[in-house]
């Protein structure tokens, strides 16, 4: 049996399922509940599958099939029925109609795109409702289009513009591959991943990067075994430091003057460059 044949014969069983008056219905609802009887889910599932079938019809626009949408509606009615109380007096078709609906909707969302969409309830409304909305606006006036009608569908759905925007780009264009070939006015094929640009640096820019930072860091880390303790401070904290002391607390701290601070510094400097280029020759230039 072909999967046509059987989305056919499946359709047809749903229609010619006897339909439940609110007596039976409460009274399955009820075996179900208190003994879970299985054959009691079995007819309430079976009574109500016509109306999986006509949800599943509302969304056929969509560009999925019909057998999974009707599949995905048909898990939704099991939720449905698992978590219904006959007790609170509101029809099963009232009550399941909303686990259906959301059970299609959140397949629609994981599947018409690559790219997830409808994260949030704002969003979910966006997109199954803004071809309607534009269509009912664009036909009651004739100037609304480009901001003026994201404007007003933002308005209706309480959502920003932007997302409006965003929302319609998507839905206008079907997913490009990366990978999609791409043939100019000669010929020659390349992909679309070839046209895009990167302002990071290239692999071999970013080691040679991390080589050099590494090698001048031993410099610097033997170079400072020259200095003594006192030029090794002042070093430490008016050059090694995001932001360095200043000569005067420098001084305060160490009870010489400012002046004394700097000359020590200065001093300091020299001794490194000489242990540095002695060190390496090649540090001027690195």
């Amino acid at each position: 049996m072909t999967e046509d044949t059987a989305k056919r014969t499946m359709i047809r069983a749903a229609m010619k399922a006897p339909y439940l008056d609110r007596e039976e219905e409460h009274d399955l609802a009820l075996r179900w509940r208190d003994h879970h009887d299985q054959a009691a889910m079995h007819r309430i599932t079976t009574a109500h599958m016509r109306l999986v079938i006509a949800m599943a019809a509302k969304f056929r626009y969509f560009g999925l099939s019909m057998g999974d949408l009707i599949q995905e509606g048909h898990i939704g009615l099991l939720e449905a029925a698992a978590r219904f109380e006959p007790d609170r007096e509101v029809r099963f078709s009232t009550y399941a109609t909303w686990w259906i609906r959301a059970s299609m909707q959140d397949y629609i969302l994981r599947n018409w795109s690559i790219v997830r969409g409808g994260t949030s309830s704002a969003q979910k409304a966006l997109f199954f409702n803004l071809r309607r909305l534009r269509a009912k606006l664009a036909q009651g006036s004739e100037t609304l289009s480009g901001t003026s009608l994201y404007k007003e569908i933002s308005s209706t759905l309480g959502v920003p513009e932007a997302d409006v925007a965003m929302m319609d780009s998507r839905l206008s264009a079907p997913d490009t591959s990366l990978n999609a070939p791409l043939i100019d006015d000669g010929g020659a094929s390349s992909d679309r991943m070839d046209f895009l640009v990167s302002d990071d640096p290239l692999p071999d820019e970013i080691v040679g990067e991390a080589i050099d930072i590494e090698r001048r860091s031993g410099w610097l880390r033997n170079a400072l075994g020259v200095l003594n303790e006192r030029e090794l401070r002042i070093i430490a904290e008016r050059r090694l430091q995001e932001e360095g002391a200043t000569l005067e607390s420098l001084g305060q701290t160490l009870g010489i003057s400012k002046e004394r601070v700097r000359q020590i510094e200065s001093r300091a400097m020299e001794k490194l460059k000489t242990a540095l280029v002695k060190e390496s020759p090649a540090f001027l230039s690195a």
